[in-house]
């Protein structure tokens, strides 16, 4: 396993649509530890593959610890097939770093998506969880939370 360096904001991949994945290689098993190990070195809740410099349709999402280890979910080639609600809360990106701005984002989403064995899944997520699938699918398409901010913050006005 390794820790891959995190793209920034300036490297223009980030504003690339990512191509969808064909299948699940061991090389894109390797890709999806690596992510996990790397999102979890950064203290991140969500990690694209656009964001380590490859432009697969794959990000992953840290739900939290269990057992004293990280519960990742991968999603491949993932979809939103149903948004409701609505909520502005305060987003930050380990691609823009050291900056934050109030969102607009669904408050529901469910997401469609394979997993490593190929397997189709729903998962849906509410609140932070929902501001991570959309912020994590918008890098799919290259695009950064910053495009649609309502207003950008200070980072001395984050807690």
């Amino acid at each position: 396993m390794a820790i891959l360096n995190i793209i920034t904001e300036e490297n223009e991949i980030l504003r690339k649509t990512s191509k969808p994945v064909d299948g699940v290689t061991p090389r894109i098993e390797t890709l999806l530890d690596d992510m996990a190990d790397t999102l979890i070195k950064a203290g991140g809740v969500g990690l694209a593959a656009v964001q380590v410099g490859i432009l697969r349709r794959i990000f992953i999402i840290d739900i939290g610890v269990e057992d004293g280890k990280n519960e990742i979910i991968e999603f491949i080639n993932p979809e939103i097939i149903k948004k409701s609600g609505k909520q502005e809360e305060v987003e930050g990106c380990l691609s823009v770093p050291n900056k934050y701005a109030i969102t607009r984002r669904p408050a529901k989403v469910t997401v469609r998506a394979e997993n490593r064995k190929g397997e189709k899944f729903e998962y849906t997520g509410e609140g932070l969880f929902a501001r991570c699938l959309c912020h994590e699918y918008d890098h799919l398409d290259g695009i950064l939370y910053t495009d649609n901010a309502i207003e950008m913050l200070d980072p001395e006005d984050v807690e």
